[in-house]
């Protein structure tokens, strides 16, 4: 029996999400297992040893530049809480003054890990702000009642950092008493929540950079606080790298589709060598959408629409191009071979029922959204025109490309719309 590759159903759907489960441990979890990996191999150390010296002022630079440049205070903040925390432990160790009963050990061990689990749940607002004074305020609190714990009460304080709360088989292999080992499972646990109910690239970082805080308190030794160090410059790098990812998003990610913007589009044309085929396509009757149900309406009519788009065959893939438009790029294709997935497409969009909910509801149906493709409520119409150009000797560079489509797409508004043109 032989297969048709090319017409499987779901090999599409494998090119267009493979890269989903990917994205939750690219780039953060390879900075992690690099950083795994290097703390493990004595050749690594003694080859890169003169890097990791300056591995940490590197990556806190680095770090208080993005943050400044690109107002992440909660970056900033984190980098704050990560420095105070290594350099007070480093203190301890390189004194041989560290052991499993120390206060300032189990107690940055219980803090740390909350304090930036905080910071991930909490918004941008500013460092020298009020909002962001109260921050500092907050934890220049938390280091004096650290401080002055540990010198007036240190035996009740270190009795209460060691509660028993866990099985003594399960806490042998850490340094970390109960407290700490619960305080990091707590972080955990949020930005595991957050991260399912909101998933973004700051949260997922925030969740890994906990990991790497873990690793590195479990690695700290008396007189050795070097893979400590390097393990939370590890967790300030994984954050400076999802600040990098949240504004690639930001300038080539449309943010209310989720799809590639104008941009992306643009540089995908200049990348694009050989043959190409280029489908714009148009919401029918938007504006008349918008003026008689309201912004939201069309806002969720845009996401409905790109949600089907995203879903195109045919090796395509779907861009936000502006307004009501869209643009679906199919590289190494010419206009025959795309018209099917097109017309399916038209069709699939038409077919959708788009129902718009009274706004008059009860309690509990008012969670519910005012928009939805089943159940009661007002039927909104809603359809595409699509309009195809290629490359071909006519048209050989990319905006003589769009011209041809968007004359297409016209086309198809003129000759009654909810049809595709070429």
């Amino acid at each position: 029996m032989r297969f048709d590759i090319e017409n499987w159903p779901i090999r599409d759907w494998l090119i267009k999400n493979w890269r989903k489960p990917v994205l939750y441990v690219f780039p953060e979890g390879l900075i992690l297992l690099g950083a795994l990996v290097y703390t493990h191999s004595h050749w690594l150390q003694n080859t890169l040893g003169a890097f990791a010296d300056l591995y940490p002022y590197a990556v806190f630079g680095a770090g208080v530049l993005l943050g400044w440049r690109f107002h992440r205070s909660r970056l900033l903040f984190a980098l704050l809480l990560m420095t105070v925390g290594d350099r007070t432990l480093a203190h301890f160790a390189a004194g041989n003054g560290l052991g499993r009963d120390h206060v300032v050990f189990q107690a940055i061990s219980v803090l740390l890990p909350l304090n930036l689990a905080a910071l991930a749940l909490t918004a941008e607002r500013g460092f020298v702000t009020p909002p962001g004074l109260v921050r500092l305020a907050i934890i220049g609190i938390q280091i004096a009642v650290v401080a002055l714990f540990d010198r007036t009460m240190p035996g009740p304080t270190a009795a209460l950092l060691h509660l028993r709360l866990l099985p003594p088989g399960l806490v042998r292999w850490t340094p970390l008493a109960d407290p700490a080992l619960l305080a990091f499972l707590v972080a955990l646990g949020l930005q595991l929540a957050g991260q399912l109910m909101s998933p973004t690239s700051t949260q997922r970082s925030y969740l890994w950079a906990i990991a790497a805080l873990f690793l590195g308190v479990n690695g700290l030794r008396p007189g050795n606080p070097d893979p400590m160090t390097f393990y939370l410059a590890t967790a300030c790098l994984i954050l400076i790298a999802a600040v990098v990812e949240a504004s690639y998003h930001m300038a080539y990610e449309d943010s209310l589709t989720g799809l590639p913007a104008r941009r992306a589009l643009n540089e995908a044309l200049l990348r694009l060598g050989g043959h190409y085929t280029l489908a714009m396509a148009d919401v029918d009757h938007f504006k008349n959408i918008n003026d008689r149900h309201g912004h939201d309406v069309g806002d969720q009519v845009l996401k409905m629409v790109a949600a089907k788009l995203a879903l195109v065959g045919g090796s395509g893939r779907a861009f936000r191009y502006g307004g009501e438009e869209f643009a679906v790029l199919f590289p190494g294709k010419s206009v025959e071979e795309c018209l099917q997935e097109l017309e399916t497409l038209r069709q699939t969009v038409e077919e959708t029922r788009f129902i718009l909910r009274s706004r008059i509801r009860s309690r509990r149906k008012r969670a519910e959204p005012v928009v939805a493709e089943k159940g009661p409520g007002t039927r909104v119409p809603v359809t595409i025109s699509i309009g195809v150009g290629e490359k071909d000797p006519r048209h050989t560079k990319p905006d003589q490309v769009v011209k041809a489509a968007d004359r297409a797409l016209y086309r198809a508004k003129e000759g009654g719309r909810n049809q595709v043109r070429t």
